[in-house]
């Protein structure tokens, strides 16, 4: 299985209208695949989209892909309003929840961190030694590292029930040693961003 995480950086001020544009075409494209999540940001960079797309394998990515867009209802128009757009196809860690429709949050926290080139192996290991704790404080939506697109990152979700949750929850997990994972060594760069959803994500 592998997601891919389309993240588009709008106008500012564009976000409820090309919302509004993929809710309308949503139900054309989902003829092909369902849509597992559309977010748009609130902190971090701003007027971004996420819309995050499940395939079975990159052979069937390409395939969809290319036979929903044979019409004139997909995509939806929107190129007037992006500033940037990119793709980053994800493959989740060993024993990573799967990214399914459900109420979790409605705050998303993604954070976004890249590694050392081959220190993935170590990054796991290391992750294993701390995520038992830390999903007892709040839930993990996924834990995914990138295999096209930009490369040696992996990507944590977790889900909140407001920003003030967030804040305590992250608190608490310093605290109390529960968090974080002892990979300083290996890590290069690192992003965050909080998101919501819009009112037609599976994923609330």
């Amino acid at each position: 299985m592998i997601y891919e995480f389309r993240t588009y950086t709008l106008k500012p001020g564009s976000v409820p209208e090309v919302e509004a544009l993929f809710e309308e075409r949503l139900p054309h494209r989902e003829k092909f695949s369902k849509l597992t999540a559309f977010w748009h940001t609130e902190v971090g960079p701003l007027n971004q989209i996420v819309h995050v797309w499940e395939y079975e394998d990159p052979a069937e990515r390409m395939r969809l892909r290319a036979e929903s867009v044979k019409g004139p209802q997909w995509p939806p128009p929107i190129g007037q309003f992006v500033v940037d757009m990119k793709s980053d196809i994800y493959i989740p860690f060993p024993g990573s929840p799967t990214l399914k429709p459900g109420k979790l949050g409605p705050v998303y926290e993604m954070r976004t961190y890249t590694f050392k080139p081959g220190s993935l192996p170590q990054v796991i290991e290391a992750w294993n030694t701390k995520i038992e704790e830390r999903v007892k404080l709040s839930p993990l939506a996924g834990v995914l590292y990138t295999d096209a697109g930009a490369l040696n990152q992996f990507s944590h979700i977790w889900a909140y029930k407001s920003m003030d949750e967030r804040m305590a929850i992250r608190k608490t997990a310093v605290d109390t040693g529960a968090w974080p994972p002892p990979t300083r060594p290996f890590l290069l760069t690192m992003q965050n961003k909080l998101m919501l959803p819009s009112s037609f994500s599976r994923m609330q």
